[in-house]
């Protein structure tokens, strides 16, 4: 089993952020450390590919089946768009 190397990186964030980001992490049972690494490594390597593209953009225009256009802005204004 190979073991990631890891290094220390300070970052200035606003406190505003840093404390939203704490309430995500508390939702999935996670640290603070876990759950940004988390959610850097999936924005720096899971880019969408075409197809995917195409449907967000799809989704966006309320092109589906005459329904109303879903809220790309943030993860929690998708979910309130999509009844979720």
């Amino acid at each position: 089993m190979e073991i990631a190397l890891k290094k220390n990186q300070s970052f200035r964030l606003s406190v505003e952020l840093i404390d939203r980001l704490k309430q995500l992490a508390k939702r999935q049972n996670r640290s603070l450390n876990n759950y940004v690494e988390t959610v850097l490594i999936d924005a720096a390597y899971n880019e969408p590919n075409a197809v995917t593209l195409a449907a967000m953009k799809e989704a966006e225009s309320g092109a589906l089946d005459n329904e109303a256009p879903i809220d790309m802005s943030s993860i929690e204004a998708m979910e309130k768009s999509m009844g979720i």
